[in-house]
């Protein structure tokens, strides 16, 4: 736990931001999102709850900035990734190429993924409309990166084909998390009778199977 003296100028109240950023980070590698709390992330961080709520106006707030700052860590991943494609295989290889590029990168990036999965039943309540346009102009911005980068590696698509693919595949590698990561209870029911193993769903299975659905709905025939 880090103890501050009193901000007095803005360069010490961004040391204090990033401060509050990176504990927060750090505690997604130990819990999931829905156990991040704001005392307890006060506390590691050594800050009172009232000093923290002066740099972020919630704890989602810290989260929501967490996911902007992780997603745009992620194109660059994508952009590396797509940056090694062969650009001379045939359409369908790449197209099959592309994803296990973006399932790699995601499965790399597991804080990213529960952020993603819980950005619009949790970390976009209790903000203000302030936060949330800042938020929505990052994340304009990787998704706009994104279409670039799709169609840099599948240019027979179009811009147009990506802009169909990108924004229901953010969605399914949210809900194909969630459902990844059952509770205690789901793991108990799964472990009781061997029968429910085919309702069982693992993370990079079910996501390779549902984003090569999807782009093999845009390609073109």
């Amino acid at each position: 736990m880090t103890t501050f003296q009193r901000a007095r100028n803005e360069e010490q109240r961004a040391v204090r931001r990033q401060a509050i950023l990176a504990t927060a980070a750090e505690m997604l590698t130990e819990m999931p999102v829905s156990d991040v709390s704001l005392n307890e992330l006060s506390r590691r961080v050594g800050l009172a709850k009232s000093n923290v709520l002066k740099y972020f106006e919630s704890r989602e707030a810290v989260l929501l900035e967490l996911s902007g700052s992780e997603l745009a860590a992620w194109v660059d991943d994508l952009a590396a990734g797509v940056a090694k494609l062969p650009a001379d295989a045939p359409l369908a290889e790449r197209a099959g190429l592309l994803v296990d590029v973006m399932v790699g990168s995601l499965c790399a990036r597991p804080v990213l993924c529960d952020l993603i999965s819980t950005q619009a039943s949790v970390l976009e309540r209790n903000i203000s409309a302030e936060t949330a346009l800042a938020f929505k102009r990052g994340a304009g911005v990787s998704y706009t990166r994104m279409i670039e980068i799709v169609t840099i590696a599948l240019p027979e698509i179009g811009r147009e084909g990506a802009m169909r693919f990108i924004p229901p595949a953010s969605l399914l590698a949210g809900a194909v998390w969630t459902h990844a990561h059952p509770t205690p209870a789901l793991l108990a029911a799964f472990d009781a009778d061997p029968a429910l193993a085919p309702l069982r769903m693992e993370f990079e299975p079910a996501l390779r199977d549902q984003l090569t659905t999807l782009l093999t709905g845009v390609l073109p025939r």
